[in-house]
């Protein structure tokens, strides 16, 4: 858990005890409430700050292939009161306030002015109002639920002065010298937003929210072009960062809490050999090395070039080696050539052929699970694999099977897009309006790493490639996917090819997870899928699925997957989750389904009732699926890749 006070630079408080403390978790401070995103606390509504704004409230982890792809020195993972007494940072965001009983809605800056007039011996003891209340009324104050977001990731509050004297009731004001608002609900017997009220009390000046939400076309451009006595072009606000910017776009009005307010862009990637084995993670664990670090980003600071970083790097890597080598029981000879493999600078480090989805990214992981690359794993290791005999698993298509007793993996928050969801690029290439959390010179991004256990199954391309060849449906169903992607908003910004490889090993992964977790005894939820797939043409076979836990224990499970994983227990849990998929209660309808279904009818035969599953578990957000892959559909039900195994396998159990 992680404790969690406002920004220094706006709250502040004399005594320790009392500081404002709420409770978040690390995975949630990088994900769904990451930087730039609002945080519903009990009393108030706050923003994830910048993280130069809690760079010194952090934990430093490590994964060098994923520094290499993002091009920072390390991540940052929230650090909670037993590591610093302060938290992470936050910034108040909606500033509109309004007062339950009086129904006064001003701006928090306001409500502050009035609290230092009125609060007396409180102000001593509570200088900054960590809990924002109405004196007169002796009630807490309620925040406004309404904001205006921009496409390019700026966020403002809803222009409440400006609309309610341009959609005053009997017709356009020019805003008056002295606005004070009051908020109201139930004005009329309409329940919408018609029932929704604000009133200028110094002007008389009154509006409803009726066509506040209006988007085709644009209320607030639709206002500047009829009259143009206000401006409602975008502010341009960032105020997790304490910032605004000029923009020229019209922003939309939206309810604080709704999904398209914040779309967080996290990259993941699992921490393999060598890079995994104990000595990389003493290394990593000493001051001396930190002490490495702040003296390079203290180089880049001074600006000096690749070249010059990389001649001081080298002047200093005897003396580094020989103070880490001290902390750490080792020899200066075997720790030098890995200080210059993680701290030489790289000219190649981040392009966008090694990025987390990239071929070559995903096969160094591919390698590492299939044993290729190969080294004796101790326990105090983060990666250890255990080879298994696949002649006594008997399944149809698989080629190799391995258990991952131990598995890091390091997730990271590079940035965040509003009103459209990102595109698959790590830092947002591919995204118009796409936001990094950092500045360019900030040396890290937020992350956390959670440690777990998994099975990994290798599949017979071969197999899957004949299958594909001789079934014309299959490249059918692939090329309706195809085509519906084509026509969504992210199929127009990114181009990709859906294949009927990826489609089956997606799936399959999907009806697995599901039926381990009746099995393993984890929910649904702590299991994740990592899919391998790619052709000779993209640079590398791969037919993988890696099923895994998502735990943020630091001691890692107890093996309930992996037990799962062996040859007593693997086949009937892959026969069960095979024969599950045959019927599904939405059926006729969803093995029926022609057109797609789903987000934007990106699956074909599969709906919640037997394939889909929480998001947080899937790579691609529950699309791409199609269970007719595997066992068939009701007009051919020879099409599928397990159709003849399961009519093969009947009454085995």
């Amino acid at each position: 858990m992680s404790d969690t006070v406002l920004p220094k630079d706006k709250i502040t408080f004399q005594n320790p005890s009392e500081r404002i403390k709420y409770n978040v978790r690390s995975s949630q401070a990088i994900l769904q409430y990451g930087v730039g995103a609002m945080v519903d606390f009990p009393d108030q509504t706050l923003m994830t700050a910048a993280p130069e704004y809690w760079e010194d409230k952090v934990i430093r982890i490590f994964d060098e292939r994923l520094q290499r792809a993002l091009g920072v020195k390390y991540f940052g993972t929230p650090g909670g009161s037993d590591e610093f007494k302060d938290g992470i940072s936050y910034v108040r965001f909606p500033q509109w306030y309004f007062c339950p009983k009086c129904r006064r809605f001003q701006p928090i800056k306001d409500w502050f002015k009035e609290y230092k007039r009125k609060a007396g011996n409180k102000l001593e003891r509570d200088p900054y109002m960590r809990v924002p209340r109405c004196l007169e009324c002796k009630q807490d104050l309620v925040v406004a639920r309404i904001i205006v977001v921009c496409e390019r990731g700026h966020i403002d509050d809803f222009p409440w002065i400006k609309w309610v004297h341009r959609r005053n009731i009997g017709g356009a004001k020019n805003i008056c010298d002295n606005p004070r608002l009051t908020f109201s609900t139930g004005t009329t017997a309409t329940a919408g937003l018609e029932g929704i009220g604000i009133k200028c009390t110094t002007c008389n000046a009154k509006a409803t929210l009726y066509g506040a939400f209006d988007s085709k076309p644009n209320i607030f451009n639709h206002l500047d072009e009829k009259d143009g006595t206000a401006n409602f072009l975008c502010s341009g606000n960032e105020p997790w960062k304490h910032n605004s910017v000029k923009c020229d776009v019209y922003p939309r009005a939206m309810q604080r809490g709704a999904s398209s307010v914040y779309f967080p862009k996290t990259v993941s990637s699992l921490v393999i050999p060598p890079y995994s084995d104990y000595l990389n993670n003493a290394i990593e664990k000493s001051s001396a090395y930190s002490d490495c670090l702040t003296k390079i980003i203290g180089y880049k600071e001074e600006s000096c070039t690749e070249e010059e970083i990389n001649e001081r790097i080298f002047r200093m890597l005897d003396k580094w080696s020989e103070n880490i080598s001290i902390q750490i029981s080792s020899t200066p000879q075997i720790i030098k050539p890995i200080l210059e493999r993680k701290l030489l600078q790289k000219t190649d480090d981040t392009n966008s052929s090694y990025q987390t989805d990239s071929v070559k990214y995903r096969a160094e992981e591919y390698d590492a699970l299939i044993g290729i690359i190969s080294k004796p794993c101790l326990d105090t290791d983060d990666f250890v694999r255990e080879n298994m005999d696949i002649s006594k698993y008997g399944i149809f298509g698989l080629k190799s099977v391995s258990l991952i007793h131990k598995i890091r993996e390091v997730r990271a928050l590079t940035g965040f897009t509003r009103i459209n969801p990102p595109g698959s690029s790590d830092t947002g290439k591919d995204t118009p309006g796409f936001v990094f959390v950092k500045k360019q010179e900030t040396s890290w991004y937020p992350a956390y790493e959670v440690r777990g256990e998994g099975i990994f199954l290798e599949f017979d391309k071969k197999a899957i490639d004949g299958w594909i060849n001789s079934k014309l449906g299959i490249s059918a169903r692939a090329y309706k996917m195809n085509g519906n992607y084509s026509g969504t908003s992210m199929g127009e910004r990114i181009g990709r090819k859906i294949s009927p490889q990826f489609v089956f090993l997606h799936t399959l992964s999907h009806l697995l997870i599901r039926q381990l977790s009746f099995e393993c005894g984890y929910t649904v939820a702590s299991l994740r899928e990592r899919i391998y797939c790619a052709s000779e043409e993209d640079g590398k076979e791969m037919a993988g699925i890696f099923i895994y836990t998502a735990s943020g224990d630091s001691e890692g499970t107890l093996g309930g997957l992996v037990r799962q994983g062996r040859q007593d227990t693997l086949p009937r849990v892959f026969k069960k989750a095979i024969r599950e998929s045959v019927i599904c209660s939405n059926d006729p309808v969803c093995i029926s389904t022609e057109q797609g279904q789903g987000r934007d009818a990106l699956n074909l035969a599969a709906c919640h009732a037997c394939t889909l599953l929480p998001e947080t578990s899937c790579e691609e957000f529950n699309v791409f699926l199609d269970r007719g892959m595997l066992i068939g559909t009701f007009h051919n039900d020879n099409i599928g890749f397990y159709s003849e195994w399961i009519k093969k396998t009947a009454g085995e159990v």
